[in-house]
C-alpha cells in the first residue's frame, strides 16, 4: 500500500491496525488483518474461537479455525488480549485489557460481561507468601436466573 509523502495516517482504523500489530511484535499478515478487524473494531468484546471463525466466514474471509484458533493465542502472547477460561472447558478472548472483572452467566451460553474492578472492594486481600507478589485478582460473579416464585 503507498501512501502520498507526508500523509497522516493516524485515525485510519486499518493503518491503526497494522501498527498495532507491528508494536506488538507480529507481522501484520492477511489473516491477522482479517481476524484483527473483526475483534477490535467494534469496541471491547469477549469472542471464542469458534464465534471469530462463524463471524469471518460471515465477513466472507476465507480462513480456518485452525489459523483462528492460531491467531488469538498470537494477540493473547503478543498482550493484544487476554484469556478467559470459564470452568476450565469455555475460553474466551477478551479485547479490554484494562483491570476489570466478569459477570458469567451460570448457563450453557457462559456469557461474560464487564464489571469495573471500582465495583468491588479490594482492600483486604491476603498477603502473599514470602517472595511472591500480587500480580492480578480475578474475579467472576456468576449469574443465574432467579427461581419462579
Amino acid at each position: 500500500m503507498t501512501t502520498p509523502a507526508g500523509a497522516d495516517l493516524n485515525g485510519c482504523p486499518l493503518h491503526d491496525l497494522r501498527r498495532k500489530l507491528s508494536e506488538a511484535g507480529l507481522r501484520p499478515t492477511r489473516q491477522r488483518l482479517r481476524l484483527g478487524w473483526l475483534l477490535f473494531g467494534g469496541g471491547d468484546r469477549h469472542v471464542t474461537a469458534e464465534r471469530l471463525y462463524e463471524e469471518a466466514i460471515a465477513a466472507r474471509a476465507p480462513i480456518s479455525l485452525a489459523t483462528v484458533y492460531n491467531t488469538l493465542n498470537q494477540f493473547t502472547s503478543a498482550g493484544l488480549l487476554k484469556e478467559v477460561t470459564v470452568d476450565g472447558a469455555k475460553t474466551y478472548f477478551d479485547t479490554n485489557l484494562a483491570d476489570h472483572q466478569h459477570f458469567v452467566v451460570d448457563d450453557e451460553t457462559h456469557m461474560l460481561t464487564d464489571l469495573p474492578k471500582e465495583l468491588i472492594d479490594f482492600s483486604r486481600l491476603p498477603e502473599p507468601p514470602e517472595g511472591w507478589e500480587i500480580a492480578r485478582v480475578d474475579v467472576m460473579i456468576r449469574l443465574r436466573r432467579k427461581a419462579s416464585q
